[in-house]
């Protein structure tokens, strides 16, 4: 071994070691996930969080001026926030509803400028109303709308068209073969009588790719 060998380069440290808290960062993220995912599969809907491609597409509703305020249903481990709060202006609230406890506190201690609520998505309009909060902005969704029963897929969505502003946006993510489930069906009909918009994409830098819903002005 030669002396450059045995003594670290000091200009390549600080990458390293920034490298080794991502790879940190992302296992227990990963961890976080899976291990909810095997205890409830019905919570969460997917083996893994989703990719920053998807994080980058789902993004374009946020705005970046004023002081809006977007709500996340489920955001999980957080893999789609960090895109979202890229976005937002200063002043802006970003609150995320998430159900899975390990999720929360994975929230809490990695994402401390997102505003976490222990609770569960069918209770938007209370949460909202118990924070002051009469519209938001934008609703992004990765709740796993295909498991959901109708019933459950209309109280939600109902809360969330009646939580936007008249220029506000859904987005609901899905598993591109999770659409043709009849779940997957059932959820892509109630969103065509609930929204007079429903617009689709699919980012397919994601495994397995994923189908985005655009949904805007809520029918009454």
């Amino acid at each position: 071994m030669t002396p450059q060998q045995d003594h670290q380069d000091p200009r390549t440290a600080p990458w390293l070691n920034q490298a080794g808290r991502n790879a940190s960062r992302k296992f227990g993220e990963y961890r976080t996930f899976l291990n909810t995912a095997v205890r409830n599969p019905r919570m969460v809907g997917a083996a893994t969080p989703t990719s920053a491609a998807v994080a980058a597409t789902v993004a374009q509703v946020v705005p970046t001026t004023g002081s809006p305020v977007v709500v996340e249903l489920g955001p999980g481990t957080g893999s789609l926030s960090n895109g979202i709060h890229a976005r937002l202006p200063h002043g802006a609230r970003h609150i995320g509803i998430e159900l899975g406890e390990d999720m929360v506190e994975h929230l809490r201690r990695h994402k401390p400028w997102l505003e976490v609520v222990h609770a569960d998505a069918g209770d938007l309009l209370a949460l909202l109303d118990k924070r002051g909060i009469d519209r938001v902005d934008a609703v992004i969704s990765s709740i796993p709308w295909s498991l959901m029963p109708g019933s459950a897929q209309d109280h939600v969505l109902r809360q969330a068209a009646e939580a936007l502003a008249p220029q506000g946006a859904f987005t609901a993510l899905t598993y591109l073969p999770a659409d043709q489930t009849p779940g997957g069906r059932r959820f892509r009909n109630r969103l065509e009588h609930v929204f007079d918009e429903v617009l689709t994409h699919t980012t397919w830098r994601n495994l397995p790719p994923i189908l985005h819903y655009i949904c805007r002005r809520p029918l009454q």
